[in-house]
């Protein structure tokens, strides 16, 4: 895991050269280079930065924030939500499809990869970009948070009109690290089982972003997978 930055395209690559070289990030790599001999980690070392090499800061105009990867076997892919083909889907997963396929009247998904949505400008980032098998937050403290919360702020230093989508508490505190007066931020409950009737059921978030998108005059975003 030494070499972790490796993995990691040009584009975005040159935004974070600063990031990769700061003592927390060189920490970080070297506490993942001891968890990977003892434990297995979710996802494999070269999705890790998936989500970033589909979606290219150039090409960035939507961020779906999530927490922690899928820590169960063959799930994380580097994409928050996401799963591979041929992988059973989650159930958050499951009710996001359900707030699309209600929202936008179109056919819910039978798969769960969302790398069409990256590949369209939609950066799918977990708040943590791993964990260990069968262990949730299990590397909550190990730097991704300081890593992931810079992020946010290049982003809403460097460009204007993105569209951040928070769902859950949990997200909707990195509000803070966003300029509110340059982007647009939509929240709502978590997709979870224990929340989505609570809030997230009906929030239009697909629509909205789409209807934000034109307003600025950027292409929409094709949520049918």
């Amino acid at each position: 895991m030494n070499d972790l930055e490796k993995y990691i395209n040009k584009d975005w690559a040159l935004i974070l050269k600063e990031e990769f070289k700061k003592k927390y990030f060189i920490k970080l790599k070297n506490t993942l280079a001891n968890e990977n001999t003892k434990f297995s980690i979710y996802p494999k070392k070269e999705n890790i930065f998936h989500a970033f090499n589909l979606c290219p800061f150039k090409k960035c105009k939507v961020i779906i924030l999530g927490q922690d990867p899928y820590h169960n076997k063959d799930q994380a892919n580097g994409l928050c939500f996401s799963v591979n083909k041929g992988t059973p889907i989650p159930k958050s997963l499951k009710n996001i499809f359900k707030e699309i396929s209600e929202d936008l009247k179109i056919i819910t998904p039978k798969h769960g990869d969302l790398s069409n949505w990256a590949t369209q400008g939609v950066l799918l980032i977990n708040s943590f970009l791993t964990v260990r098998k069968k262990l949730p937050k299990s590397h909550q403290k190990i730097g991704w948070e300081t890593f992931i919360d810079n992020i946010i702020k290049i982003i809403s230093t460097k460009k204007k009109n993105m569209i951040f989508i928070l769902w859950g508490n949990y997200a909707q505190n990195k509000i803070k690290l966003i300029d509110s007066d340059k982007h647009f931020v939509l929240k709502a409950k978590h997709p979870s089982p224990l929340s989505a009737h609570r809030g997230f059921f009906g929030c239009k978030h697909f629509s909205m972003t789409n209807s934000l998108l034109k307003k600025v005059k950027k292409q929409p975003i094709v949520w049918r997978l």
